[in-house]
C-alpha cells in the first residue's frame, strides 16, 4: 500500500466484471484513513446512468465537481478526506475555453452552441481531450499554502480500451499539434501520466485465462505509451492449501470418482499456473487481493486490509 499510495495519480483498469470498481474503491479508502485528501472519480456525465462506484458510498451517482464522501471504512477523527467526482468531458472542454477565451460571456455562449455541441461530440479524440483537461485541472488544483488539493486522485477507467485512449492521446494529439494552448496543455498531462513518481497504473485481473491474457495486452499497451505500471492486482486470489506431495497423493482418488471441492481443488491449481503465466509475460509487480465474503464498508475495509505484495508463486 505504500508504493500504491506514493504517487499523485492512478489509472484503475481492467476488464469487466474483474472487481476493478471495488478495487478503486479500496484503494481510495486506505488513503484517506492513511491521512490523505483523496479524490475518487471516474468518466461519466453528471445525472447519468447508475454508477456502481457510487453506490459502493450509497449514492446512485457522482456530481460534476468533487463531493464528500461518507463511509464508515475511514476511521473517525482521520485526518484524511474521501471526495467523489466525474470526470465530465464538457467541465473539461469549459474550463479549457476559459484559459484561451478571457470573457466568461463568450465562453458560456460557445458551450451553449449547439453547433460547437455537436462538433464536440462527433470530432475524433474531442471527448477524451475534455476528459484529459478535467483530469489535470483536478491535479493543479492547490490550497491556500500551496499544498496539493488532492494529494491522491484516483480514476476508475471504466474499460480498458478508456485507459489506452486516455494514455495515449498526448502524444498522438502533440504529433498534430505540436504548439499553441492544446499542445501545452497536453505536455502539462503528460508530465504527470509519465512520470513514475508521480502516476502508476494497476490493472486489474482475475486468476481466469482470459482476464490474465487481457491483463497482459494492457500491461503493453500501457508501456507503449509510456505510462508506468505500477503492477496488476489480482483479484479473488484463493491459496492453495495443499502441499505439492498432498496433491500428487490425492490426484488417484480425485481421478476414481467426484466428491464435494474437486472443482474447487483443481482451480486453485490453474489460477497458480495462470498468475505465474502473467507474471512472466508482463513482467509486472503482482499484488494479490483474497476473496472476501462481505459487503458494503466491511467489503471496503477487508479489500482495503488485504492490499498486499506477495511473490507471483
Amino acid at each position: 500500500m505504500e508504493h500504491i499510495l506514493s504517487k499523485r495519480v492512478l489509472l484503475i483498469s481492467g476488464k469487466g466484471g474483474v472487481g476493478r470498481t471495488t478495487l478503486s474503491a479500496a484503494i481510495a479508502v486506505a488513503g484517506a484513513a492513511a491521512g490523505k485528501r483523496v479524490l475518487l472519480t471516474e468518466i461519466g456525465v453528471p445525472g447519468g446512468d447508475y454508477s456502481p462506484l457510487a453506490r459502493l458510498f450509497g449514492r446512485d451517482c457522482f456530481a460534476g465537481a468533487p463531493e464528500t464522501l461518507k463511509t464508515a471504512a475511514v476511521p473517525a477523527g482521520s485526518p484524511g478526506l474521501l471526495r467523489g467526482s466525474l470526470l465530465w468531458s464538457r467541465a473539461g472542454h469549459e474550463q479549457f475555453l476559459r484559459t484561451v477565451i478571457p470573457v466568461s460571456a463568450l465562453v458560456r455562449a460557445a458551450m451553449g452552441s449547439k453547433a460547437l455541441s455537436r462538433l464536440l461530440d462527433a470530432a475524433p479524440s474531442f471527448n477524451e481531450m475534455g476528459v484529459f483537461y478535467h483530469l489535470l485541472s483536478y491535479l493543479r488544483e492547490t490550497r491556500k499554502d500551496g499544498s496539493p488539493e488532492h494529494d491522491l486522485v484516483i480514476i476508475d477507467m471504466p474499460a480498458t480500451g478508456h485507459a489506452l485512449a486516455l494514455a495515449s492521446l498526448p502524444e498522438i494529439l502533440l504529433r498534430l499539434m505540436p504548439v499553441g494552448p492544446i499542445a501545452e496543455a497536453l505536455r502539462a498531462g503528460q508530465g504527470y501520466l509519465n512520470d513514475p513518481k508521480r502516476a502508476a497504473a494497476y490493472v486489474v485481473t482475475l486468476p481466469e485465462t482470459l482476464p490474465v491474457t487481457e491483463s497482459i495486452e494492457l500491461v503493453e499497451g500501457l508501456r507503449s505509451v509510456h505510462v508506468p505500471v505500477g503492477g496488476v492486482i489480482v483479484n479473488k486470489w484463493v491459496d492453495d492449501e495443499f502441499s505439492a506431495e498432498e496433491r500428487a497423493a490425492l490426484a488417484p482418488l480425485l481421478a476414481s470418482r467426484e466428491f464435494y471441492g474437486t472443482l474447487r481443488f483443481g482451480a486453485v491449481e490453474k489460477a497458480r499456473a495462470e498468475v505465474e503465466r502473467l507474471a512472466k509475460l508482463s513482467g509486472a509487480r503482482i499484488l494479490k487481493v483474497s476473496e472476501v465474503p462481505a459487503q458494503g464498508d466491511t467489503l471496503l475495509t477487508a479489500v482495503a486490509s488485504a492490499l498486499q505484495i506477495r511473490s507471483a508463486a
